[in-house]
């Protein structure tokens, strides 16, 4: 039933168009919400008062933030503008409904929803039939087997719109115009609402997307179709258009018949709609849908209740937060397999960060420390950016990493064949704060583990890092076979040519670097002055991948300690061993398994559980702690994906440890009553 009206939100729209007049009108009939306001940044053109009635006309999107009578956000504008105001709002304490897609990219959604959560303000995507009571039918009549076990899911969502010209947004590639972020989003949102009701799930994320379209002379799809893979094999086909005629339908096949839904995403605004059960034997069962109440309501009302109650996100079956970034990951996939780019991908100068501005600085830094053959103070904790898969991505998280005061970022020549180097350089030119960056590039990987090797790749990274040197350069495996000489006269030329400022061995052992320093030493060459090896409170059962050693162990701390050299180290966090991922009876990972499980660390991974619950952190977090904690320098590596990953990671740097507290991790002999939760 519609809120009443002593439960109303004030809402003001941003972006006055025709989906902002059916919001407006929504809002008029739910009795959940008044409008208060609009922004527009043309104040002066015809019909706004008529179209909005009782609603102010504030002229410009950033003066309804600042507006204190406004409390929610509704976000009607083209899906370029989305991330930046959504998260310009969250900032501003504004709640915030936004128009489908929520974003361009995943990593936009990400950013967004980290801001909502740090702000502790509502965001949600307007799927308007994803609220609809059409919609939780076929939901409930799914769980219920009423099909069988659901096998096969096609979807089609499309419309046949003449194209206007350059302004016109559904065509503009600058715009993200084209149909899988316009119709081709409801399709996929569908297959995975429908896989995971049939999997007792929420929704059900796809293994395996394989997209195929037209582009065409603007450069947007102008149809395409893809087939998505779930787990168990559940398929689902879905289409989409712009310039083509569909029938805008869903299907659902299963083993004791199949579903048809006729208007499944405009669902009952033309009247009732049908759902209809197909039997194996020719025989129909229809259920009428008929509900008169405007179609944006549900979606305002459930938006409405979450803001009253102080959630940031809807409930399903709404789209959460995860089943959002999920869609949108799902539609990246679909663009890139018929390789739509738009115009701002490419220049990535124009795109920068989701609130789109310049970087800020931190209120309260990360710790930094200067190391050996630096020009400049390290941060703490170093980011890797080897699983970054896009530009957007690798942005969101450079960004916040760098405004938390971090500096060192991890790149090689191997990681994603060469597109680690290109995002990192990307990011540092487009930012323009190369010279504030302490970069870590690495080559001579194996089979390639050869003097010759280095000046070649070196070339490479740099050219794809768009800068003349790395501050710290590692050899990223040994090779015994060669003369640790030959090595380091390979590195040391790097060196005197400017192309690296000190460099290292990354899973060396602790015999070849002694060997190394000795010879540089006699020879009158620049030493090895870093390490890279693993290094945590988990100390490595067996090599993660080939070749790969750990420095965890007593001997390997009493050397670093004597030698006081700093190790970069990867892995710090034993790759989700303290996570809930990693347990006695949990074997599904093998790589866990293999290279992390034993008696050992349980009984360490146990005592990080309980510190973490005195401290009100993770064990995660109490593990990164401890690498930070060190008699001697260790730089841990932390790879996040997105802003939340990043952020979570950061908590370690609350955490204070002292020696005994490090002994009582691990060996558990000794009481942890100095531990501190404060600054790191």
């Amino acid at each position: 039933m519609p809120m009443t009206e002593d439960a109303a939100v004030a809402w003001g729209i941003i972006g006055p168009g025709a989906i902002a007049r059916q919001f407006a009108s929504a809002l008029s009939e739910s009795g959940a919400g008044r409008l208060a306001a609009i922004a527009t940044r043309d104040p002066n053109k015809p019909g706004l008062a008529e179209a909005f009635p009782g609603a102010r006309i504030i002229d410009g999107y950033a003066a309804i933030l600042a507006d204190p009578e406004v409390e929610a956000i509704y976000i009607a504008t083209p899906h370029t503008y989305h991330a930046e105001w959504a998260v310009r709002a969250a900032e501003a304490g504004k709640h915030v409904l936004c128009e489908k897609p929520l974003a361009v990219s995943a990593a936009e959604a990400a950013a967004m929803t980290n801001a909502a959560r740090q702000a502790g303000t509502f965001l949600g995507e307007a799927f308007m039939y994803r609220l609809h009571p059409l919609t939780a039918r076929i939901v409930d009549l799914v769980r219920s087997g009423a099909l069988g076990e659901v096998r096969l899911i096609k979807a089609s969502a499309g419309i046949n719109a003449p194209n206007s010209g350059p302004d016109d947004r559904l065509f503009a590639n600058d715009a993200a115009g084209g149909a899988i972020l316009d119709t081709g989003c409801y399709p996929v949102s569908a297959a995975r609402l429908i896989a995971g009701a049939a999997s007792g799930l929420a929704f059900l994320e796809p293994v395996a997307v394989h997209g195929a379209g037209h582009l065409g002379d603007t450069g947007v799809d102008e149809w395409s179709a893809a087939v998505l893979r779930f787990p168990g094999d559940i398929l689902a086909e879905v289409s989409a258009s712009l310039s083509l005629t569909q029938d805008n339908a869903l299907r659902i096949f299963g083993t004791r018949g199949w579903m048809s839904v006729a208007s499944p995403w405009r669902c009952t605004e033309s009247g009732p709609a049908d759902i209809v059960i197909h039997r194996p034997d020719g025989t129909t069962e229809t259920e009428a849908i008929d509900e008169p109440r405007h179609l944006y309501s549900f979606e305002i009302e459930a938006a409405t209740a979450a803001i009253r109650e102080g959630r940031c996100e809807f409930s399903p079956p709404g789209p959460t937060w995860d089943d959002t970034i999920g869609n949108m990951k799902a539609l990246d996939q679909w663009r890139a397999d018929i390789g739509l780019v738009y115009g701002f991908e490419r220049d990535k100068r124009s795109r920068l960060g989701s609130a789109r501005r310049g970087l800020a600085s931190p209120a309260n830094p990360m710790p930094r420390r200067m190391l050996p053959g630096l020009p400049r103070e390290v941060s703490v904790v170093a980011l890797g950016g080897a699983n970054f898969t896009s530009f957007p991505q690798a942005a969101e998280v450079c960004d916040a990493y760098f405004e938390r005061g971090g500096n060192v970022l991890d790149s090689a020549w191997l990681y994603g064949n060469g597109l680690c180097d290109e995002l990192l350089g990307a990011w540092m030119a487009a930012r323009g704060i190369r010279e504030e960056i302490v970069l870590v590039g690495k080559g001579a990987n194996a089979p390639l583990t050869y003097p010759d090797v280095i000046a070649r790749q070196l070339t490479e990274s740099l050219d794809r890092l768009q800068t003349d040197h790395v501050d710290i350069y590692f050899m990223h495996r040994d090779n015994p076979e060669i003369p640790v000489g030959e090595f380091v006269d390979a590195l040391d030329h790097e060196v005197e040519a400017g192309r690296i400022r000190s460099y290292g061995g990354s899973n060396w052992t602790r015999e070849r670097m002694d060997a190394a320093i000795a010879y540089a030493e006699r020879n009158h060459k620049r030493p090895p002055g870093a390490l890279s090896n693993n290094f945590s409170l988990a100390e490595m059962v067996n090599p993660v991948w080939n070749g790969t050693l750990a420095a965890s162990d007593d001997a390997w701390k009493s050397w670093l300690a004597e030698r006081q050299i700093p190790d970069f180290a990867w892995s710090s966090q034993a790759r989700g061993f303290f996570t809930d991922r990693a347990g006695p009876d949990k074997l599904d990972d093998p790589e866990l398994v293999n290279g992390w499980y034993s008696d050992m660390n349980f009984a360490r991974r146990a005592r990080a559980i309980e510190l973490g619950e005195r401290l009100g952190k993770s064990p995660l977090h109490v593990a990164l702690a401890y690498c930070l904690h060190q008699a001697f320098p260790v730089v841990p590596l932390i790879g996040p994906l997105s802003l939340a990953e990043l952020e979570d990671s950061l908590e370690a740097l609350d955490i204070t440890l002292t020696a005994d507290d490090l002994r009582w991790l691990e060996q558990g002999d000794e009481a942890a009553g100095t531990i501190e939760d404060g600054p790191g």
